[in-house]
C-alpha cells in the first residue's frame, strides 16, 4: 500500500508518494520558456520541446500524430522512459529503477515532487540509489543525476553493474541512426525530419534533428540499438544485460536507444555519483557546450539555484491559514504553481485558444500582472475591425491557427472584460484601458476600451431574432459542434455569459470612472436585461434551465431528454448574470444537489449521453462520465462554486469547491491525490472570504479558483 504525505520546510515544499504500483500514474512536471517534461513515478517520461512548433526528441515506438499532453495520459511497455538497471554480477540478480520496467518489488521506493526538482529515493539489494531530474532556466535539456551506494556492512568488495536505459525512440521513417561519439562521451541519434514539399526542406534544416545523450564519466560500453538491446527478452529482461558488458551496437536506419554500462567496485560506504544530460540538439558543437555548462558539481549546483529562482517567481499574492492542512496546500503552493505555468509559458503551444490563453493571463494577474497586461493587449491586436475576436492566439510570426483553432467558436469575446475585471481589481492599473491597439485586418488604432466595446458590439450583433446568442460551432464547450453549425442553433450559456459581460463592462465603468458615453453605458445594461429576459421567455424549463436551441428549432437540455437533461453551466451562469431571481436559484440548486453532485464533485451534466445525437455533436459521442460528457469537470465546478458564492451560499460553495480537490483520505476510492493535479491546469475564488477529484478532475482551471481564494 503506498502514502502520500506533503512536507513543508522554510526552503522547500514537496509531495512524496511510497508506492509505485498503488497509484501508477502519478506524475509531476517540470518547464522553462522552451520546453516541458511530464515525469511519472515509475520512470515514465512524456516530454517536448518548442522550435517553434512542439517537438518531440524521445519518441514512442511509432509516428505519433501531434496534438496536445493529454490529461489522462496512457502509459505502454516501449513509451519513452527514463530507466536505469542495477545488476549486481556477484549475486546474478538484476532489477530497475525507479521502477520500470523490470517491476521488481524494491525493499523502499519514494517519488519527491518540489517546486523546481523531481527525484526518487531508492534501497534495494544493500545499495542506496537516489536519482534525479531537473531542467535549467534557458536551455532545452533535461539534467539528471544518479547517485548508487553500497550499505552492506561486510562481505568485501560488490561487483555492480549500472546501466542508464533512455529512451530515445522512433524518430524518422525516411533517415535515422545512433551511435557512440567518443570525443563527446556522449550517444548521439541522427534524424532526418519526413517531409514532401521542397519548401520544408527548407523550412527544416535549423530544425534540432539530433537526441543526445552524455555523462560525465566514461562508460565501460555502450548500446544504441533498442531491438538488439532487447532481444527476445523485452525490456523487462534485455538479452544484452545477460553477457558480462554490452556489445557496443550502433542504429543503422535500427530504432535509437541510450545505454551506457558502467561496471563499478564498492566497498563498505563507497559509491558513485553520475550526472548525465539529454535532449535535443542541432549539431555536436551544441552538445559539448551543454556539457561545458552544466557539468561539474558547481555548475550542476549554480544551474539549480538558477533555476529554483525562475520558478520561485510564481509565488503567490497571498497566504492562507484555514485549519485544513490539504486545502491551505492547495491554495498556497499547487495553485499558484499551475497559474505560473500557464502564463509563463501558454501551455507550450504557439496557438493557445483565445479563451484558454486570456483566462490563463487572467490567473497571471495574481503572479506577474504585467504579463497579463502584454498578454491582453496582444490578444486584443488580433481583433478584427468588426470586434471579432480568432479562435487563437499566435505567439510568433511563423505560427498559424491548428486543431480546434480551425473550428469557429463563439464566446472569445466573452472573456475580455471579465478578464480585464480580475487585472483591473487586483492591479487598479487604468492606464491600460487608454492603450491604443491595432487590428489584425487594418493598421488602425483604437483605444483598449474601445477594443473591448467592440466586442461587446460583436456579441450583440451575433444573436437571433429572439436575442439569443448564435452557437456557430460551439461556445465554451468545444466538442458542441453541431447544435448550430448552420446558422440557426443558439446557446443558453453564451447568451448568459454576453449578459454577464456587458454588466461586467458597465460595472468597471462605473468603479473606475472609464469614460464611456453614458447613452452607450445604458444601452449594454438594456441589453443585458433583455438577454436574461430572453433566456427566461425561450430556456427556462421548470427548474432549471436548458443548454440552448437547436439548428432544428428543439430545446435540449430539459427533462424530457433521456440524456443530458440537466448541464451545469447554464445554471451557474443565470447566477452571474442575473437572469435567475432568487426562487429560481434555489430550484436550480436543489436540481444540481440531486442530479449532478457526487462525493467528488458536480458534474458537467447529467446524464451522461451514451450515444451520437446529431443536433448536439461530438459532445455526445465521448464515453459517458468522461470530460465534458459528464465528469467532474472543474472548469465548469468552479463556475457553480464563484456563482455561489456570489448570492452568499458560502458553505455550499466551499463544498462544492472541496470535493474537487484530492485528498489522502479518500484517495483510494477518487483515484486521485494532489500530485496527480500536477500535470496540468490552471485558476476564480475572488474577493471571498474564505470559511474554513465517473472521471473526476478532468481540469481544474487555476485562474477561476484564484480568483475565488483571493
Amino acid at each position: 500500500m503506498g502514502n502520500m504525505v506533503n512536507t513543508e520546510n522554510k526552503s522547500r515544499v514537496k509531495v512524496e508518494l511510497d508506492c509505485p504500483i498503488k497509484m501508477p500514474k502519478a506524475s509531476g512536471f517540470l518547464w522553462n520558456k522552451k520546453m516541458v517534461v511530464q515525469v511519472n513515478c515509475r520512470g515514465y517520461v512524456n516530454s517536448q520541446y518548442m522550435q517553434p512548433e512542439p517537438r518531440k526528441y524521445s519518441y514512442a515506438p511509432n509516428m505519433e500524430e501531434k496534438t496536445f499532453i493529454q490529461p489522462e495520459h496512457s502509459y505502454f511497455t516501449h513509451h519513452p522512459g527514463r530507466f536505469f538497471y542495477i545488476k549486481d554480477e556477484d549475486l546474478e540478480q538484476c532489477f530497475s529503477v525507479p521502477y520500470e520496467p523490470m517491476r521488481k518489488k524494491l525493499d523502499k521506493f519514494s517519488f519527491v515532487q518540489t517546486a523546481s526538482e523531481i527525484y526518487w529515493l531508492i534501497e534495494h539489494l544493500e545499495l542506496s540509489i537516489k536519482i534525479s531530474i531537473s531542467l535549467s532556466k534557458q536551455d532545452i535539456v533535461e539534467r539528471w543525476s544518479l547517485s548508487v551506494k553500497n550499505m552492506r556492512a561486510s562481505g568485501g568488495q560488490r561487483n555492480i553493474s549500472i546501466y542508464p536505459y533512455f529512451t530515445i525512440g522512433y524518430m524518422s521513417w525516411m533517415n535515422q541512426s545512433a551511435c557512440f561519439n567518443e570525443q563527446l562521451n556522449a550517444i548521439v541519434a541522427s534524424a532526418i525530419t519526413p517531409y514532401q514539399k521542397v519548401e520544408q526542406y527548407f523550412k527544416n534544416k535549423d530544425l534540432k534533428e539530433k537526441s543526445f545523450f552524455i555523462a560525465d564519466k566514461k562508460p565501460t560500453t555502450w548500446h544504441t540499438n533498442q531491438a538488439a538491446f532487447e532481444g527476445e527478452g523485452g525490456l523487462h529482461a534485455p538479452d544484452a544485460l545477460k553477457t558480462l558488458t554490452l556489445s557496443n551496437d550502433e542504429a543503422r536506419y535500427e530504432t535509437p536507444v541510450a545505454v551506457f554500462q558502467y561496471r563499478e567496485s564498492f566497498g563498505e560506504n563507497e559509491g558513485i555519483d553520475y550526472q548525465f544530460l539529454f535532449g535535443p540538439a542541432k549539431d555536436e558543437l551544441e552538445i559539448a557546450t551543454l556539457a561545458k555548462r552544466y557539468f561539474g558539481a558547481e555548475k550542476a549546483k549554480q544551474a539549480q539555484q538558477v533555476y529554483d529562482t525562475y520558478i520561485a517567481k510564481g509565488q503567490g499574492c497571498l497566504a492562507v491559514n484555514t485549519g485544513a492542512a490539504e486545502f491551505d496546500d492547495f491554495v498556497n503552493h499547487w495553485l499558484p504553481r499551475q497559474m505560473y505555468y500557464h502564463g509563463d509559458v501558454n501551455r507550450l503551444s504557439t496557438d493557445p485558444q483565445t479563451r484558454n490563453y486570456i483566462q490563463d493571463n487572467m490567473g497571471m494577474c495574481y503572479i506577474n500582472p504585467n504579463i497579463a497586461r502584454d498578454a491582453f493587449i496582444l490578444a486584443l491586436s488580433q481583433q478584427q475591425v468588426s470586434g471579432a475576436m480568432p479562435d487563437g492566439i499566435l505567439l510568433h510570426e511563423q505560427a498559424e491557427l491548428k486543431y480546434i483553432n480551425q473550428i469557429p467558436h463563439a464566446d472569445h469575446c466573452v472573456w475580455l472584460p471579465i478578464c480585464l475585471a480580475v487585472y483591473l481589481n487586483e492591479t487598479g492599473d487604468v492606464s491600460l484601458l487608454s492603450s491604443n491597439i491595432s487590428f489584425a485586418d487594418s493598421n488602425k488604432t483604437k483605444t483598449f476600451s474601445e477594443h473591448i466595446m467592440l466586442a461587446l458590439d460583436w456579441l450583440l450583433a451575433a444573436t437571433d431574432h429572439r436575442d439569443l446568442s448564435l452557437i456557430e460551432q460551439g461556445d465554451w464547450c468545444d466538442p458542441m459542434n453541431m447544435v448550430g453549425y448552420r446558422g440557426k442553433g443558439v446557446s443558453s450559456w453564451l447568451s448568459l455569459a454576453t449578459a454577464y459581460a456587458l454588466n461586467t463592462w458597465c460595472d468597471l465603468c462605473d468603479d473606475y470612472n472609464i469614460n464611456i458615453d453614458v447613452k452607450k453605458l445604458m444601452d449594454y445594461r438594456l441589453a443585458a436585461t433583455t438577454i436574461n429576459k430572453a433566456v427566461n421567455s425561450y430556456l427556462w424549463a421548470d427548474n432549471w434551465f436548458a443548454r440552448g436551441i437547436t439548428d432544428e428549432n428543439r430545446v435540449f437540455g430539459t427533462v424530457k431528454d433521456n440524456e443530458g437533461q440537466i448541464y451545469l453551466n447554464p445554471q451557474s451562469w443565470a447566477i452571474l448574470s442575473g437572469a435567475a431571481s432568487p426562487e429560481q436559484q434555489q430550484r436550480m440548486i436543489k436540481a444540481i444537489t440531486k442530479q449532478l453532485m457526487t462525493p467528488y464533485g458536480v458534474m458537467m451534466l447529467a446524464p451522461s449521453y451514451t450515444h451520437m445525437i446529431e443536433d448536439i455533436g461530438r459532445i455526445t459521442q465521448k464515453h459517458p462520465g468522461v470530460s465534458e460528457n459528464g465528469s467532474v469537470y472543474n472548469h465548469a465546478a468552479i463556475f457553480y462554486a464563484y456563482s455561489l458564492y456570489q448570492i452568499n451560499e458560502n458553505d455550499l460553495a466551499f463544498d462544492v469547491l472541496k470535493k474537487i480537490l484530492p485528498a489522502i483520505d479518500d484517495a483510494d476510492q477518487s483515484g486521485q491525490r494532489r500530485f496527480l493535479c500536477l500535470i496540468i491546469t490552471a485558476a476564480l475564488i475572488i474577493n471571498i472570504q474564505i470559511k474554513q477529484v465517473v472521471q473526476v478532475s478532468y481540469l481544474i482551471r487555476v485562474h477561476w479558483l484564484g480568483c475565488i481564494v483571493v
